[in-house]
């Protein structure tokens, strides 16, 4: 699973595993221009070994320092970087950024059960929250009532809500495919191909991607029409495009686009309503995909596209993120 949060907790558990004492260090709040978001996670062993970020490299060192070298830290505790003129000249923290960090130390049996069964909630897509006690440093997991993300600061406790994993649906191979394959994995997302030709199902070589043969229309149905999956028409083939429009726009998913130009993209919408589409569903409907960045190389299409996505997710999330 690429999802960024998960990746972090998945080698928490592991070295837990490997009888090591682990710091997960989780940014609960951000003032001014801060590189990471809230929830962003680093997960530090006693043996050195990293994974994550919480500052794009500004904080880690100190903090691997700090966590498994000299303080080594037995309760969980709130740090703040950034306060002081100091803080931001040593850091090298943005102008007037500021960073809250829960730096939560676990160890042993009971720890790594508990993050087992987080990391077997995200894989069943289900949302989360973990609850650590300032006091204790006992962890409970439980569902969450929304799907976003978010973070939630009490006097004895952090509620930390973590959503599942986007998925994104390619339907179609091709260069663009290609691009937005990679892009979308670096960018959180969980991405499947399409490809029912066999003509363009040889042509593809992004073998991280999986690729599956199925008619496009019953695989939206079938697995990604939650409001967690998108799908992109990518296919430059009316046959299997608008088999997997006429499902996505039907469905839940929280982003349906199709490539083309104007002319193709008013084409496309006028098929569609002739197959009994209305209004309300063509509206959703991206097309032309992507954002206005004039790009004409695929990958430049790739960028356009996933920029959209990218802002489609996070204002998704933002929308349902009530803890």
């Amino acid at each position: 699973m690429s999802h960024p949060q998960y990746q972090v907790l998945a080698a928490a558990e592991r070295w837990l595993g490997d009888g090591e004492r682990v710091w997960i260090c989780t940014i609960v709040e951000t003032w001014g221009s801060s590189p990471r978001p809230a929830g962003s996670m680093l997960a530090v062993s006693e043996s050195g070994r990293w994974a994550g970020s919480v500052s794009g490299g500004c904080l880690e060192e100190d903090l691997l320092r700090r966590t498994a070298r000299d303080e080594q830290p037995t309760l969980p505790h709130i740090t703040d970087y950034g306060v002081t003129i100091d803080d931001r000249e040593r850091f090298r923290l943005p102008c007037g950024g500021r960073i809250r960090l829960l730096v939560e130390p676990l160890s042993g049996p009971a720890h790594r059960e508990v993050l087992g069964r987080l990391l077997a909630a995200l894989d069943a897509k289900v949302p989360v929250v973990r609850q650590v006690d300032l006091c204790t440093g006992e962890m409970i997991v439980e569902e969450a009532r929304g799907h976003g993300t978010g973070v939630r600061v009490t006097d004895q406790t952090v509620r930390h809500m973590l959503g599942p994993e986007c998925r994104l649906l390619l339907v179609g191979a091709g260069e663009v495919a290609g691009h937005v394959a990679a892009f979308g994995r670096r960018c959180g997302f969980d991405v499947t191909l399409c490809e029912p030709r066999e003509t363009f199902m040889t042509g593809w070589s992004d073998y991280e991607t999986p690729l599956l043969t199925t008619l496009p229309d019953d695989l939206v149905m079938k697995s990604f029409s939650d409001n967690h999956s998108a799908v992109l028409a990518l296919a430059h083939d009316p046959r299997v495009d608008d088999m997997a429009l006429l499902a996505a726009l039907q469905s839940n998913c929280f982003y349906v686009g199709a490539m083309g130009s104007k002319q193709t993209s008013q084409a496309r919408r006028e098929r569609l309503a002739s197959l009994g589409l209305s209004e309300e569903h063509l509206a959703r409907l991206h097309a032309p995909i992507g954002i206005a960045i004039r790009s004409k190389t695929p990958a430049e299409i790739a960028v356009s596209v996933i920029a959209d996505l990218v802002d489609a997710r996070n204002r998704l999330l933002a929308d349902d993120s009530a803890l």
